[in-house]
């Protein structure tokens, strides 16, 4: 058996763990186990029978994208701080002028579409992506619901504003649900990431350590 440690994207609770786990083992001669805080997959598999390629098919199967470690290129705490701040930046001023009566100007429901049409095709983007890569696949997960009640707010409004004169407008509410989201995932991610270092930690210490013994007696 040989044994190869997956980096997982898109992962977001113990269920997208538990499917990812179930793709990977409903393979023959595959022994895998998802670590959802590492976002990893530790698995064993049979390399006469399957390839990596095999592996990684079946993650995308389930819905997500999976890389052998340190394949993986993007920095997603570094990512999710760049969408976070984008959409904090855009939804501060698109809440204030919603919920601040000094604020609400005539055609102000304008400024509120300028402000949060980026918000939730730009910095929300990742989110509606994912939930469409999960729908072809027959899944739901947080992201689905994520995109879902921001489009229907953003495209409610939309509407409303083009064709219902006086009607109600709800960009805030797309805009304040992205933001909290990319929020929490963002801590989430910076805490996993600390989690991670803090577990390698221990290991890299034990690896030079070892070196250092090692060069000592061959001196």
């Amino acid at each position: 058996m040989t044994e190869i440690t997956l980096e997982l994207e898109g992962m977001t609770c113990a269920s997208c763990a538990s499917r990812i786990e179930r793709g990977l083992n409903g393979l023959d001669g595959v022994q895998a186990s998802v670590n959802l805080a590492m976002e990893q997959a530790a698995v064993h598999y049979d390399e006469s029978s399957l390839d990596v390629d095999a592996l990684l098919a079946a993650v995308e199967e389930a819905g997500y994208r999976a890389s052998p470690v340190g394949e993986r290129d993007e920095e997603p705490c570094e990512t999710l701080r760049v969408r976070l701040a984008i959409s904090a930046a855009l939804t501060v001023p698109l809440a204030l002028v919603a919920m601040v009566p000094p604020l609400q100007f005539d055609g102000r429901e304008w400024l509120a579409f300028a402000l949060a049409t980026p918000v939730v095709f730009v910095a929300g983007w990742p989110f509606h992506r994912v939930a469409a890569r999960n729908l072809r696949h027959r899944a739901v997960t947080m992201d689905t619901l994520v995109s879902l009640g921001t489009l229907s707010a953003w495209t409610w409004s939309t509407a409303a504003l083009l064709f219902v004169e006086g009607a109600d407008t709800y960009f805030e509410v797309a805009g304040v649900i992205t933001t909290l989201i990319l929020l929490g995932r963002f801590l989430e991610t910076r805490a996993r990431q600390r989690a991670g270092e803090a577990i390698r930690a221990p290991a890299d210490l034990s690896f030079q350590i070892v070196e250092s013994r090692s060069a000592r007696s061959s001196w």
